[in-house]
């Protein structure tokens, strides 16, 4: 069993979450890794309820403006899910679902589409991959986005039966062109009505399969059993856990663990993730700060270490998620957001910038104010530190940043910090405290460290 301590405390919140609070730690470190695994990261709690009535309403093709309202509306409604997740990694699931099995609003068009499967993946987040997976070949949103709804028996298409093979459970190399088009048939018949999908026996091709070796007419459902039947799925999706919430180079050692629990377990998620999660191999130190924080962890994560969660302008923070390249609902392609260094360019990284001193200053690159801003002297007070600099820097940057500092960065900081004047006269009462600790904080969240997780 791991030592549960601060460090490992926190490299599994920043993982499992997107992002955490002082409070989320001491919750965490209040009871042992073990029960804080299966009592708050996996534990099981009711659905959200939804954005708006909206959700329900039957899609209207010419209703283009307001499709777009309605996607942010969406989004807005996750990024708050995200923000009053507390310790559950329910919404971290979600999100690694929705990049998993991929739709994008662009093609789907209609957000109650998007919606319906983003409840799906909360409603399995945790659950059976092979349950999830049948509800995925029959999601409406699925069937419009990889043309499942053209698909029948007298002109099979493709689409998704190869995304299904290649990208969401057996990976390239482990089926054949034969396997795809086999698939195909097996999966047609099934139409969009509505908010609905339903079965036309009509439009189903009920000719023998050979799939994987096996001959039958096989229909969906029964095309996935055989799929997960293959010992190579458990290795692929696996290895994209291990990507997720390990390191993006796989370990295959550990991977084929991680593999024999899920298959063992009848491919439930969470007997996996609680095997990761309560390992050796994940708190190993090389991993701790290993990754680059996505936009949504990026944003989330900075509200969440300032305990900000009243007037947030919702709006503001989807156009950030939007210029820092993750709207949500919306991947670049098929394949998802590929992560790590695709995160971070000469256009991204100053602009997490801009968005962190704005989050600080309450005041906005264009000079606009923002409805919502750090109260920088309570807060930089509610550090036991606060009036010893030095070790204020040491405690702040330990919160902030996963890994330790070198000692010219602390030193950097701490200069920033003082602006001026001499270490014996820091002091939150002073007149340029508040000046100071703006300086301070913004420089904090500018260091390339503080992009990391």
């Amino acid at each position: 069993m791991p030592t549960w301590n601060l460090a490992n405390a926190q490299h599994l919140l920043a993982r499992c979450l997107f992002g955490f609070s002082r409070k989320d730690v001491e919750l965490a470190l209040s009871m042992s890794l073990p029960d804080f695994v299966d009592k708050h990261l996996l534990a099981d709690k009711a659905l959200p309820p939804p954005p708006d009535t909206w959700v329900e309403e039957l899609p209207k093709p010419d209703n283009f403006v307001v499709n777009g309202q309605r996607t942010v509306l969406a989004s807005n409604w996750w990024i708050g899910l995200m923000l009053n997740e507390g310790v559950s990694m329910r919404e971290k699931m979600v999100l690694f679902w929705h990049n998993h099995f991929v739709s994008q609003i662009e093609t789907v068009t209609f957000p109650q589409y998007m919606y319906i499967q983003n409840q799906l993946f909360r409603q399995n987040a945790f659950g059976n991959m092979v349950k999830l997976t049948k509800a995925v070949n029959i999601d409406p949103a699925m069937l419009i986005y990889l043309d499942g709804r053209d698909n029948q028996k007298n002109k099979p298409n493709e689409n998704y039966g190869r995304e299904l093979l290649e990208l969401f459970t057996i990976g390239i190399g482990n089926y054949t062109q034969k396997d795809i088009e086999e698939a195909a048939k097996a999966l047609t018949g099934w139409q969009v009505n509505g908010l609905k999908s339903v079965f036309n026996n009509n439009r189903f091709n009920t000719e023998e399969k050979t799939f994987f070796g096996k001959k039958g007419n096989f229909n969906g459902e029964q095309i996935v059993d055989i799929i997960f039947e293959q010992a190579e799925t458990a290795r692929f999706i696996c290895r994209k856990l291990y990507k997720e919430f390990v390191f993006y180079k796989t370990d295959e050692v550990f991977v084929e663990e991680m593999a024999k629990i899920f298959r063992n377990s009848k491919y439930e998620i969470k007997p996996v993730l609680a095997f990761l999660f309560k390992s050796d191999h994940f708190y190993q130190s090389q991993f701790r700060g290993g990754k680059i924080k996505t936009p949504t962890e990026f944003l989330v994560g900075t509200l969440k270490n300032f305990d900000l969660r009243q007037n947030l302008d919702f709006e503001y923070l989807s156009r950030a998620s939007q210029t820092l390249q993750q709207f949500l609902f919306n991947p670049p392609d098929v394949k998802g957001w590929r992560g790590q260094r695709d995160w971070i360019s000469s256009t991204t990284y100053p602009t997490r910038n801009v968005l962190t001193d704005a989050i600080i200053t309450g005041k906005q690159v264009n000079g606009r104010a923002l409805s919502f801003r750090v109260d920088i002297l309570p807060y930089a007070r509610s550090f036991k530190s606060s009036e010893k600099a030095a070790e204020f820097v040491k405690e702040t940057s330990q919160y902030f940043c996963l890994f330790e500092l070198s000692e010219k960065r602390k030193n950097d900081l701490l200069e920033t910090l003082l602006s001026g004047t001499i270490i014996t006269n820091w002091s939150t009462q002073a007149a340029m405290a508040n000046t100071r600790l703006e300086a301070f904080f913004k420089a904090l969240l500018r260091l390339p460290e503080y992009q990391l997780c």
